[in-house]
């Protein structure tokens, strides 16, 4: 499925096709998904599904890091904390995402 960032698909964002692996080799978050606290909540929620369910090698950690330096770093927090509920031993292949982003925000480590 090769869909185009500027196609207006209708429909619920939950019922969207999400390129992922485009997303995150352009590091780019189309700008659909960043307009709505709501919709990047939920396009956070499924790219932890995603980065979780794909074969090791499908992407590289610095893309994905690029991708979550656009996010804000409410949504940045919520991508590693759903990382963990999702797959607490996960977070040692992701470590040095998590201890990288993290560190900015040591205040919310332990909250």
């Amino acid at each position: 499925m090769n869909q185009s960032f500027a196609s207006n698909v209708e429909g619920p964002f939950a019922a969207q096709g999400v390129p992922f692996s485009q997303i995150i080799t352009k590091g780019e978050i189309p700008p659909k998904y960043l307009e709505s606290d709501y919709i990047m909540h939920q396009f956070v929620e499924r790219l932890v599904h995603y980065v979780l369910s794909v074969p090791q090698g499908s992407f590289s950690m610095p893309e994905l890091g690029k991708l979550l330096e656009i996010m804000d770093p409410i949504h940045q927090v919520f991508f590693f904390k759903r990382l963990k509920e999702n797959s607490p031993s996960s977070l040692k292949q992701f470590a040095p995402l998590y201890y990288g982003f993290m560190a900015e925000f040591d205040s919310l480590l332990f909250t």
